[in-house]
């Protein structure tokens, strides 16, 4: 089911942190204008924004195609703005994609940025009893990371997985984040050192939780022949976009959205909603796992990286750890996984951390990663999903 392709012309982030006295405008303009350098485009030449929202930064965050615009001085270019929770950046991809290839413009900027406060992720205030999100905080008393901790024991019910195991994604990805100039946490940790921090949600401790933080991430994208035009004789390309639900029986799932990443119709673990993410955008790019040569995925916690290996083909269910202590998924192994340090490293920033993962692999696919380069880069995956039931993967090569 291949679809037309589109150029990345630039990248551009605001390094993740906590910026007191800026505003998530300023977060996503730092990084709008970084990646129109990168592209060298003038912000004048931009023919559609397209913005990735955020719900806590009042009315402009949710009009963030606007917003943005405006911040950088409104010039006539069209403008949409997207809500997908996790996967916002993603979709508002997959709209300048669309736009590209539809012949409505040539060139397109996406920017995803946020500012939140300290500590867990909240919903956002006043009661909404049909409001999955405000059931889950109110009716079961699930934040995030009570979350993450179920799930962590999932795994180890299933597969055996081990604290050890979690701790080592852990090591590996802090080893990748010190060697990242965008990411907020930059020290290495050993196994000691992740088993000494203190229980957050059992059996997940603090350093295998990602954190809340202020961030930005914006990519400029064009056509092939915009891309020609400007010089670029070999761009790397979008090549394919996954933005699908789940698939699941609703009359059987009275909160479906809880259950929604592993949820699978038919009891095959190859059937959940992680692999229908990923196999679309394979299907879209014409490739399968084995053609990867790293990828990007969503590691809340370090259980979920050990997830996704087996929910992109990186292996068989239950032999995630196996790829993990054999050193394939670490920079210079066979596959590796989360180059850039991961969620772990940078924390959430949710409208930009899909953009954020595009960006890393540009600049991996580019060669202009530094120390945490994978060698022979060609192809990459970046993958995630928002609550609600949104899919969120992109894939790109050079």
């Amino acid at each position: 089911m291949g679809v037309g392709e589109v150029a990345i012309l630039g990248v551009g982030m605001h390094p993740w942190g906590k910026f007191v006295g800026k505003s998530f405008v300023d977060l996503g303009v730092h990084a709008a204008n970084a990646a129109l350098k990168d592209a060298n485009v003038e912000w004048g030449e931009i023919q559609f924004v397209s913005g990735a929202n955020t719900v806590r930064n009042g009315y402009p965050g949710w009009v963030s195609g606007s917003t943005f615009a405006n911040a950088l001085g409104f010039q006539g270019a069209q403008l949409a703005s997207s809500y997908a929770a996790c996967a916002s950046g993603v979709t508002a991809l997959s709209i300048a994609r669309a736009q590209i290839l539809s012949g409505v413009c040539e060139v397109a900027l996406v920017i995803g940025a946020d500012q939140v406060p300290k500590g867990m992720f909240a919903p956002v205030p006043g009661d909404r009893p049909q409001d999955v999100d405000w059931l889950r905080f109110r009716l079961l008393g699930l934040s995030n990371p009570a979350y993450f901790g179920l799930f962590a024991r999932r795994r180890m019910a299933l597969h055996g997985d081990t604290e050890e195991d979690f701790a080592a994604v852990k090591v590996k990805n802090s080893l990748h984040g010190s060697k990242n100039p965008n990411a907020r946490f930059t020290k290495t940790f050993t196994v000691e050192d992740v088993e000494a921090s203190p229980v957050v949600a059992d059996p997940l401790r603090l350093l295998e939780i990602c954190t809340t933080s202020d961030g930005g991430a914006a990519i400029v994208v064009s056509s092939i022949d915009y891309a020609k035009k400007k010089g670029i004789k070999d761009p790397v390309r979008v090549t394919g976009i996954s933005t699908v639900g789940p698939t699941y029986p609703n009359s059987i799932i009275d909160m479906p959205y809880l259950a929604s990443d592993s949820w699978s119709v038919s009891g095959d673990a190859s059937h959940t909603f992680k692999n229908q993410i990923a196999q679309h955008a394979y299907t879209e790019a014409n490739i399968s796992a084995k053609d990867l040569d790293f990828a990007e995925v969503y590691d809340l916690s370090s259980a979920y990286e050990l997830d996704w290996y087996e929910h992109i083909g990186l292996c068989e269910p239950g032999m995630a750890r196996n790829l993990l202590h054999n050193g394939d998924t670490a920079i210079g192994g066979r596959i590796p996984v989360n180059p850039s340090g991961g969620l772990g490293a940078f924390g959430e920033a949710i409208p930009a951390q899909a953009i954020a993962q595009v960006c890393e692999l540009t600049w991996q696919l580019r060669g202009e990663a530094g120390e945490r380069q994978v060698d022979d880069a060609s192809v990459g995956m970046s993958i995630n999903y928002g609550m609600f039931g949104h899919g969120s993967s992109v894939i790109a090569r050079r």
